[in-house]
């Protein structure tokens, strides 16, 4: 039998999996091949992330914008956010739809019902399979085939306590060896370390320790998959993260700053709105705006010292976003390499709408563009890809699912990305292994 297993440590950014912080993840990659160059779509954030590697398409192709999103209502726009478990239901009423496109657990459904246990936000868990394709199972609600409520939900913490209490029971309902109708593809989504890291600082104690419980129970995975194995399966078995962090240096208020430069008439108009993404945000306009307006607006963001790059009109193509639904410039905040209080690199400024309170300092966050939270981590293990390895090929979040799709012998059509055997397969044994790479 052949299967899947993909699992997520949500926020682990790809510098941290060194013996000093993940000891048995590096150890871990002795047992596959590492992909050195794997990036995060931008917005880098959680609940994009999980559409875009659902699908194997970026946020323009999916139509997820990122963690929070504006939607037309009326004669302006109305910014969500995408977190709570009732966006689903408001996306598809406002729009006509969720997703543009098939995802993982619809593309599988011939070989069996896939499975995703997540802890993360109901968001981020939802848009991994928003139509109920298969089952999700969330502290806020769990579904079967066609979002019909399961008898056993899952009810976990939402903390490392949860995620440990999550993997025992992931590990032992969805990997258990001999199962008459196992699953083909099934999914861990750990919150951790991002949830900790988002409120404390990166490098800390508290930061370590939840690196400790991320390193448990991706130990439990491990050991369930080679049980599997040793029992004639053939598992490809993908462990990686979603995005990284970054330390928050300064918090902007962009729409109160705007308003303030005479591009909006007051706090409240909604013909022109900024959807926040952490480290980055995205800006919507109404068709009634006059052009000039937005181009000014767009001068006057790449202006200032906050404003890190900045991608306006059929640019945003360039990022994997789409001008469509009003969303008309995309910006990731200013950057710097330089480390924290306990030495880890990478500083950014943060974009909040109106409140600088709403974000404190000093924390971790991602979203934009940086060298180290648009880093995330990808092993994969299995057959097709030799251990002890590691490639420099730039990978993505997106080449995920046509990489799933391709160990069970399924098509890959419409997606952005590509599968990644024939990438290892290629790749010759002593160009491509890196010692001591980090």
């Amino acid at each position: 039998m052949r299967r899947a297993v993909l699992m997520i440590c949500d926020g682990l950014r790809a510098d941290l999996v060194q013996p000093e912080f993940c000891p048995g993840i590096s150890a871990l990659q002795g047992e596959g091949t590492r992909f050195l160059q794997h990036r995060a779509i931008f917005p880098s954030v959680t609940r994009t992330s999980a559409a875009s590697i659902a699908t194997g398409c970026r946020p323009g192709g999916h139509g997820l914008h990122g963690n929070t999103m504006a939607l037309p209502e009326g004669e302006g726009f109305t910014v969500h956010n995408v977190g709570p478990p009732e966006f689903l239901f408001t996306m598809r009423q406002v729009l006509g739809r969720t997703l543009c496109v098939p995802v993982l657990a619809e593309r599988v459904k011939a070989l069996g019902d896939a499975v995703l246990y997540s802890n993360v936000s109901p968001g981020a868990a939802y848009f991994f399979d928003p139509e109920g394709g298969g089952y999700v199972y969330h502290r806020a609600g769990s579904y079967g085939p066609g979002r019909q409520a399961v008898s056993n939900p899952l009810a976990v913490s939402h903390d490392t306590a949860g995620d440990l209490a999550m993997t025992a029971r992931f590990c032992a309902e969805a990997l258990s060896p001999g199962q008459e109708a196992a699953p083909p593809l099934a999914v861990l989504w750990l919150a951790n370390p991002d949830k900790t890291m988002h409120g404390c600082a990166l490098g800390s104690p508290t930061h370590r320790q939840a690196l400790a419980a991320v390193e448990a129970c991706v130990r439990q995975v491990a050991e369930a998959v080679a049980k599997l194995r040793d029992a004639g399966e053939e598992v490809l078995f993908l462990l990686g993260s979603d995005h990284g962090q970054e330390t928050v240096r300064r918090v902007i208020p962009v729409e109160r700053l705007m308003t303030e430069a005479g591009f909006k008439d007051g706090l409240d108009p909604a013909h022109l709105v900024v959807a926040p993404q952490g480290t980055s945000a995205l800006v919507y306009a109404a068709e009634t705006l006059p052009e000039e307006r937005v181009d000014s607006l767009a001068d006057w963001l790449a202006g200032q010292d906050w404003c890190g790059a900045l991608w306006a009109g059929e640019a945003l193509s360039e990022v994997g976003l789409a001008e469509e639904d009003g969303l008309r410039l995309a910006f990731s905040m200013a950057k710097s390499d330089e480390p924290n209080c306990h030495g880890i690199a990478g500083l950014s400024d943060a974009a909040v709408r109106f409140d600088e309170a709403e974000q404190p300092p000093g924390l971790g966050q991602h979203g934009g563009t940086g060298a180290f939270e648009s880093s995330p981590f990808l092993i994969a293990m299995g057959s097709d890809f030799a251990p002890d390895r590691a490639l420099r090929s730039e990978t993505s979040l997106v080449d995920i699912a046509p990489t799933v799709l391709r160990h069970l012998g399924l098509p890959a059509d419409g997606m952005e990305g590509r599968a990644l055997q024939p990438i290892a397969q290629a790749a010759q044994p002593r160009a491509s292994k890196i010692q001591n790479a980090t």
